[in-house]
């Protein structure tokens, strides 16, 4: 099969890359054919998505869109596996070209601000069905902002995703979470596919995580991601003082990452351990993959504070294959991965508060022995969530949208022999 993989970024950037990076060498040992179109390639100094040596790639940057669809309609892809670009005349174009398959990494054609929380009077998750209601709501609920035509802008561009989603051969998602939400917006139920996302160890582990968390000083916590609003970074560092008091133990926190947040986040940071021996905070940036692996190896625990309503949060399972534990809210797809006392523990989140946070954090240390069996529970996890199995759930998918294209041809030709003729046909 010749597999055409279509993203935004050419570049390792977030949860979209790292997913085709994953998926990518199963693909390849599955015996398919890939291509990669993308419309940007940034940061530069970002390594890229690996691909086989002389797999095709066309980006946007250095093409256009015209040349990359001409590129990739003389491949004749078999199928197009789409994750999401910018461009939506780009779009069209693809699902006109060949069969088309959708894998939703967030809230697309779900919400009017891809946020899905409220911001006012406090943040906490969107449990609303995307629709004109959600204009009566923007204001109150400060769903993107106070601007008309910025709301306007929005509500034009994520219905037209939601029509865009409906021409799909079929949709993917990682979660039921994720699932249900695209019925919730009338999406036809055999269209939409939940696979279980792969987690695979890229970096060989080290067998010992350093000294033993009885005789260590200190406990050592990590956070890791996009330094935003709604990544929580700021109600993790207002809980590490209570988490500290109730456990009688010194944290030190490593916040890997890097975004608009960060600065704020630092001096949040540098206000709350000035004086302080028991807290001690520290910002690497952004770690590549070795790095990473081994700021991990050191921790004893993941946080992921996320406020708004993550679709999957595949960073508490990678950390499980180096037997760390995690704490979350109790948001979108996490507690289908999270389960509470047995690889970590959940703090409410709605709304989500620095006391649950605080509490969830302190379950998860205050005894060495239930630590322990949080960490064993954390490596146990990840082993359902393997490459071989996605990749030929996947597999069936694709034929599955490819079947149902050729059965539209058919039944246009049968209709109007003149305009399957022409071509465009699109699910």
């Amino acid at each position: 099969m010749k597999i055409a993989l279509a993203s935004w970024n050419r570049k390792k950037f977030g949860g979209v890359e790292t997913y085709l990076d994953t998926v990518i060498p199963g693909l390849v040992r599955a015996g398919h054919e890939l291509a990669h179109l993308c419309e940007v390639a940034l940061p530069a100094e970002r390594a890229a998505i690996g691909l086989p040596p002389g797999t095709p790639v066309w980006c946007g940057d250095d093409l256009g869109s015209g040349e990359i669809l001409a590129r990739l309609a003389a491949w004749q892809p078999t199928v197009i596996f789409d994750h999401g670009l910018r461009d939506p005349a780009l779009e069209d174009a693809l699902l006109r070209l060949a069969p088309t398959v959708f894998y939703t990494h967030d809230y697309y054609g779900a919400c009017i601000s891809g946020a899905k929380s409220f911001a006012f009077p406090h943040t906490r998750p969107c449990g609303c069905a995307f629709s004109w209601r959600c204009l009566a709501r923007f204001y109150p609920r400060r769903c993107g902002g106070l601007n008309p035509v910025t709301m306007a802008r929005l509500y034009r561009h994520e219905m037209g995703r939601l029509a865009r989603l409906r021409r799909y051969g079929a949709i993917v998602v990682g979660s039921e979470h994720m699932r249900r939400e695209l019925l919730r917006q009338g999406l036809e139920p055999k269209r939409v596919r939940m696979l279980v996302p792969p987690i695979v160890d890229q970096v060989e582990r080290r067998a010992a995580r350093g000294a033993a968390t009885s005789t260590r000083k200190e406990w050592r916590l990590l956070f890791a991601g996009r330094m935003v609003h709604l990544k929580g970074g700021e109600l993790l560092l207002q809980a590490l003082p209570l988490a500290a008091a109730a456990l009688q133990r010194p944290l030190r926190l490593v916040m890997a990452g890097d975004g608009p947040a960060r600065a704020g986040w630092e001096m949040i940071a540098e206000r709350m351990t000035t004086g302080r021996r028991d807290l001690t905070v520290e910002f690497p940036g952004w770690l590549e993959a070795a790095a990473s692996a081994e700021v991990v190896a050191r921790s004893d625990l993941l946080v992921m504070p996320s406020l708004w309503p993550e679709p999957f949060g595949l960073a508490g399972l990678e950390a499980g294959f180096a037997g760390v534990p995690s704490v979350a809210f109790a948001v979108g797809g996490i507690p289908e991965w999270l389960i509470d006392g047995q690889n970590g523990h959940l703090a409410p989140g709605d709304p989500p508060t620095v006391a649950g946070l605080a509490a969830a954090i302190v379950r998860s240390l205050a005894d060495a022995a239930h630590h322990a069996e949080l960490s064993r529970g954390a490596r146990a996890a990840t082993g359902r969530f393997s490459l071989v199995p996605h990749v030929d759930q996947l597999i069936e998918v694709f034929e599955e949208a490819r079947a149902r294209r050729d059965d539209r041809v058919q039944r246009m030709r049968e209709r109007s022999p003149e305009r399957a003729a022409a071509g465009g046909i699109a699910e």
